[in-house]
């Protein structure tokens, strides 16, 4: 199968690069997969998560929030304002964060620690 390659980087460090043959991320126009050959894409990224196929059949998922995506030439790059992978995440903190940002009726910092939980597999995409 053909791959692509892929770099997910935060504003502090670079979150992981490798070959994949799937990425799907959350755009201003949907969510977006995206295979070798897909036709050049620049796009805002929304906070969502993100899941990388690896071409040994493994699966990379990260909680992403904000950014810019750019694929072309089967390169693609995810610049993120914040990005941390699925098994960094602290779900207690998580958590915390989430009922402390609904009391609060932050919505910006609700959405934040949803996309955590859904990238730490402990609650269903919005």
């Amino acid at each position: 199968m053909a791959e692509l390659h892929v770099e997910l980087v935060a504003a502090d460090r670079k979150v992981w690069s490798g070959a994949a043959t799937l990425v799907v991320a959350r755009t201003a126009s949907g969510d977006t997969g995206i295979m070798a050959g897909h036709t050049p894409v620049l796009s805002v990224l929304e906070s969502g998560p993100v899941t990388i196929r690896t071409v040994d059949g493994g699966t990379v998922i990260a909680a992403v929030h904000g950014g810019f995506i750019s694929f072309n030439n089967n390169k693609l790059s995810l610049l993120a304002e914040i990005a941390e992978l699925a098994d960094e995440i602290d779900v207690d903190r998580a958590e915390r964060a989430l009922e402390l940002a609904q009391s609060d009726s932050d919505a910006h910092a609700e959405r934040r620690a949803e996309v955590r939980l859904v990238a730490a597999g402990r609650r269903q995409a919005a």
